[in-house]
């Protein structure tokens, strides 16, 4: 490395590892909480016709009006709460770390978590509070308000349902880190249409509650579309911070249609929510597995054998899934696999069958 690296570089950012994307070429492909399913034909000719009309020549629409009142109305935000579109969550996680970041000043979020909360906090300076999960990852209240009365963090991040763990926290022990949070608390609803629970209705009862969703795990990752939802005091400081055109015309087009033909996305979900049941069940019926209680679109579960060792078996079988045996502690000896559609899911099964034989 060289000594002009070394110098301007910060330290902390030079003992990070990029964030790395496997390549799933001609793997059945469910390592990433995609939704497996594409548009029918006639709705993907529709779309295409909206695309011709589309101005590429010209700068979107800044505050992107026409598709940020459609997410109104799909995600029920409440009247009188403000609305603020990212590219994906992890612009929104990043605007809200910046706006807020100080030496010194703390994020704070549940571990095992999204890696994104730990990754952004050191982006942008700050330093980032892991409190461990509970037993079967239930959220631990006290341990995270005795974390809340040291650290006095800036911003709370709690993921509901929690990635990678799948569960919902308990709604009474959030409201508890929610009333005790001397800054923000950011409830991040990725997965809350395969969970049906949610925070969002809450919005306007706590000063400091933030929701923050994205169209990605319903069917629509390639278009990169999150939204803030909350108290407009707070959205019009984090508004300052977000980049000028942030949300390019193509995904304004593309998820205003999307969202205009929201039963075809409902009826995936629904899909994908009773294929995950029937995933569990035959995971649980595993020697050997232990598979763990999921309200989102993928499940974690825990082999007895080497998941190093069962991961590249998968892989060798074509199938692709999440490896979490790297991070150690909580998550030591566990996978995550994404649902599928059926046909993959059995592939998945047989696989996972022959890799603990």
């Amino acid at each position: 490395m060289s000594d002009k690296i070394t110098h301007w570089i910060r330290p902390e950012i030079r003992a990070l590892s990029a964030y790395h994307v496997p390549d799933p070429d001609g793997l059945i492909k469910l390592d990433a909480m995609e939704n497996p399913y594409t548009w029918p034909p006639e709705m993907v000719g529709e779309w295409l016709e909206r695309l011709r009309t589309t101005a590429l020549n010209r700068y979107p629409d800044p505050a992107a009006r026409a598709l940020s009142a459609r997410l109104r109305e799909a995600m029920a935000v409440p009247a009188g709460q403000a609305l603020m579109l990212g590219n994906g969550s992890d612009e929104l996680i990043q605007i809200i770390s910046q706006a807020v970041a100080a030496p010194g000043r703390v994020i704070l979020a549940p571990e095992p978590g999204f890696v994104m909360y730990r990754m952004i906090a050191t982006f942008c300076g700050m330093d980032y509070v892991g409190v461990p999960l509970g037993k079967d990852f239930a959220l631990d209240r006290e341990a995270m308000l005795a974390a809340i009365a040291e650290h006095q963090p800036a911003v709370i991040f709690l993921a509901y349902p929690n990635n990678p763990t799948g569960n919902l926290f308990d709604a009474a022990d959030m409201q508890a880190v929610i009333e005790a949070a001397p800054g923000l608390v950011v409830v991040d609803e990725a997965y809350t249409a395969f969970a049906d629970a949610s925070f969002m209705p809450h919005l306007g009862e706590f000063d400091n509650l933030l929701v923050m969703r994205t169209v990605s795990k319903m069917g629509l990752a390639g278009l990169r579309l999150g939204l803030l939802a909350g108290p407009g005091a707070w959205l019009e400081e984090f508004d300052k911070v977000r980049l000028p055109y942030n949300i390019n015309v193509l995904t304004q087009v593309s998820a205003d249609f999307a969202l205009q033909h929201r039963e075809v996305l409902e009826a995936q979900t629904r899909q994908i929510t009773a294929d995950r049941e029937a995933l569990w069940q035959a995971l649980n019926a595993l020697p050997g597995v232990t598979p763990y209680p999921s309200r989102a679109n993928f499940i974690l579960f825990r082999v007895a054998g080497d998941a190093d060792t069962v991961f590249a078996a998968l892989k060798a079988h074509g199938v692709l899934i999440k490896n979490l045996n790297p991070a150690g502690g909580a998550l030591a000896g566990c996978l995550r696999v994404t649902v599928g559609k059926p046909e993959e899911n059995s592939a998945f099964l047989q696989a996972l069958q022959s890799a603990i034989a």
